[in-house]
Order: structure tokens, then C-alpha cells, then sequence
């Protein structure tokens, strides 16, 4: 296989509640945003991560919409889904279009807009990710799911809420840093364990929020890079992994742990020859905060069950071992599901770069960022690095 560069990322000015703006626009200002990053006046390919378009605002066939939109019909373009690590998907998609030879410039993305819709309807088309008919039928829903994960993790672990929260204040912080990141400001413990109670253990503020935005990166092959790059530092991706658990929870032997997750690191680590030792910084799957202590622990940053005292003890801050979304993560910066894995890997570049400011890791070399879909139904992993 061919090596593969990401030469073009894009963000939407600012996620949220974007009333003014559609589905397709969402997405068009982030790819062309890329597209303009990237240098380049066309592109071979293009893949579109979307988790549930149709509940949200009423539109399936993605792949025709977007290339029409961005006024190039006749591209091949195809609608990628894996629930929330659709976006995630989208870019190992793209990844292996052009490390196959198959296309030198593709353009990897992905949008959700969920705010057409009122809490009810976004809380069923959410509830897609899970088991329809084992989870979904009897009221299940996904804060309810992680809540079951964190007891779990607590009676085993002696994880506590105090944990949980330190992890909203750690992503807040890194997020008022973050001028595209819905919720730009920071938190305090005391206002996470104060906030709502959503399903016990989680508070509102254990939980990432509804959200409208997209992103997107423009891959190519690593010789064409080159010829494009200019001055500016040149970032591999060097290792891609994915793999998918049970949908339902129950059916898992072990409730607090991400096989998946553990899985696609492990594939993607050996690609890329490297391990957890090796990574400079991370994005993870922050869905709830539960979910990035499980995440580091499978991900091989901390021992299994001591994921809990990772923000509190200041290793996944800026400045510590191993720093964690410093994007904001999506309980800062937003979630808005399709475009979560696509979002990831552009903080993962503007990190390589150089570029993130005053949330910028020094000397960062290699960043890994972790998607996942339901409560860890799918799990998409890309090791990046500094050629």
C-alpha cells in the first residue's frame, strides 16, 4: 500500500445551534474549507460520514446531494454510516481508496445537523445506534446505557463521581481554548455534580450535547503530498484500525470495557509500529465522561481501572503525560455524530502542525484519536504523525 498524507482540513467557523444553516451548507463550508487547505482544484473521490440524516432533517442520499452541492457532479461519492463513528469511518474509507491507488486526492467528511428536530424526536433517532429491539423497545436510552457502564466501572474500580466530573472540567477547559467549540467555557466540580441529574451517575454536564456542524480532510498520496506541502510539516497517517462489538450492552461479558476500542488500537498500533508509549496526545470518544475513562484504559494509557483518576490527577491535561481532547472533546467542542471522527482528526493535524494555539501540545509528533459508535457497537482508530 501506498503511504498516505492528509494535506487539507476544515471545521465550521463555530458548532452549535446553527439555525441559518442546512445540512448540505454545513457540509459544503467545511469541505471547501479543506479543499482550500489542501491547495488543490479538485479531488478524485469523496466520502460522507452521516449517522441518521433522514430523522434529523429529512435527507438520505448523501453522496449524490454533497457532490452536487459542492458543484462537482459526476464524482464518485458515497454516504459512509457507523452511528456516531460514522465520521471516523469515512476517513479509513478514504484511507484506503487512496493508499490502494485506486484515487491520489480524496475528501474525507462528515455533518449531522440535529437541531431540525425537538428533544424527542433527536432522542429516537439517537437511540438508532442501539439494539432496536432488545434495548431500544424497552426504553433504553444511551445516557441510561453509560450510566449502567459507570456503575459498573464504579463497584468494580472504586471510580467515583468526583472522577467523572473532573473529566468535564479537564474538556471544558481545553474547549474555551477552542473558538469553534459550542460550549466554550469552562467548569467547576462542584457545577457537574450540581448540574441535573440526566440517569444517575451522569449529570447533564457528564454529557455531551446536541449539536449542528460538519468537518472534513483532504487525503492524498504521500509522493503528491509532497509536491504540495510547501514549508508547512507534512502529516501521515500511519496506522488505521476498526473493529465492532455487540450492539447491545447486555450481551457483553464485560459492561466497563471497550472491545472494540481495544481492537482497532491494537491494529492500528501495529500498523503504524508504534504503541501507547509512543503517543504524544489523543482525541477520544467523549460521549459521556464515562466514556473517555474507558476509552484511555482501552486505548493502553492507563491500567485497566485506573482511568478514573487520570483527569484528577492532571496526566490528560495539557501539560501532562498524555493530554486528551484538546479540541474541547465532544462534551466541550459538540457532538454532532456524523462529523465527531472526521472532527477529531482535524485537531489531530492542526496539532502536528503546530497550529492549535494556545491549547498546542509541545512538541508534539503523534496523536492517535479514537471514534466509537453506541455504547462501543464500533470503534475506528488513526495513529497520525509528523513525516
Amino acid at each position: 500500500m501506498r503511504d498516505v498524507a492528509i494535506i487539507g482540513v476544515g471545521l465550521n467557523p463555530k458548532w452549535g445551534e446553527l439555525w441559518d444553516k442546512s445540512l448540505r451548507t454545513l457540509f459544503a463550508e467545511a469541505a471547501l474549507a479543506a479543499i482550500e487547505d489542501a491547495g488543490v482544484d479538485h479531488v478524485d473521490s469523496m466520502y460522507v460520514g452521516c449517522m441518521t440524516s433522514g430523522l434529523f432533517a429529512g435527507q438520505e442520499h448523501l453522496g449524490s446531494l454533497m457532490a452536487d452541492y459542492l458543484g462537482q457532479p459526476g464524482l464518485p461519492a458515497t454516504r459512509v454510516e457507523s452511528a456516531c463513528a460514522s465520521g471516523g469511518a469515512a476517513v479509513r474509507s478514504a484511507f484506503y481508496e487512496v493508499a490502494s491507488g485506486a484515487s491520489d486526492i480524496v475528501l474525507a467528511g462528515g455533518v449531522e445537523k440535529m437541531t431540525d428536530v425537538g428533544g424527542d424526536g433527536a432522542t429516537y433517532a439517537l437511540s438508532t445506534a442501539a439494539d432496536a429491539d432488545y434495548e431500544v423497545y424497552h426504553g433504553v436510552t444511551f445516557p441510561a446505557l453509560y450510566a449502567m457502564m459507570a456503575v459498573d466501572h464504579m463497584n468494580r474500580f472504586g471510580t467515583t463521581s468526583e472522577d467523572l466530573a473532573n473529566v468535564a472540567v479537564k474538556n471544558h477547559n481545553h474547549g474555551s481554548m477552542n473558538p469553534a467549540a459550542q460550549y466554550p467555557f469552562e467548569v467547576t466540580v462542584e457545577q457537574v455534580l450540581g448540574s441535573v441529574m440526566v440517569a444517575d451517575p451522569l449529570h447533564i454536564l457528564d454529557c455531551s450535547p446536541i449539536t449542528d456542524g460538519a468537518a472534513a480532510v483532504v487525503l492524498c498520496s504521500m509522493d503528491k503530498a509532497k509536491e504540495l506541502a510547501g514549508d508547512r510539516p507534512l502529516v501521515k497517517i500511519a496506522g488505521v484500525g476498526a473493529a465492532t462489538d455487540t450492539i447491545a450492552l447486555h450481551q457483553r461479558p464485560d459492561l466497563s470495557w471497550l472491545g472494540s476500542t481495544e481492537k482497532a488500537a491494537k491494529t492500528a498500533f501495529e500498523m503504524a509500529g508504534v504503541g501507547p508509549d509512543d503517543i504524544d496526545f489523543a482525541e477520544v470518544h467523549d460521549c459521556f465522561t464515562i466514556a473517555e475513562i474507558m476509552v484511555i484504559e482501552a486505548l493502553g494509557f492507563v491500567e485497566r481501572g485506573k482511568g478514573g483518576a487520570a483527569a484528577r490527577d492532571g496526566l490528560t491535561a495539557l501539560g501532562g503525560k498524555i493530554p486528551v481532547n484538546t479540541s474541547g472533546g465532544l462534551k466541550s467542542k459538540g457532538h454532532p455524530v456524523g462529523a465527531t471522527g472526521a472532527a477529531q482528526i482535524v485537531e489531530g493535524v492542526t496539532q502536528l502542525r503546530g497550529e492549535a494555539g494556545d491549547r498546542q501540545v509541545e512538541g508534539a509528533r503523534r496523536g492517535i484519536t479514537q471514534n466509537m459508535g453506541g455504547t462501543g457497537g464500533s470503534s475506528v482508530v488513526h495513529v497520525l504523525e509528523v513525516v
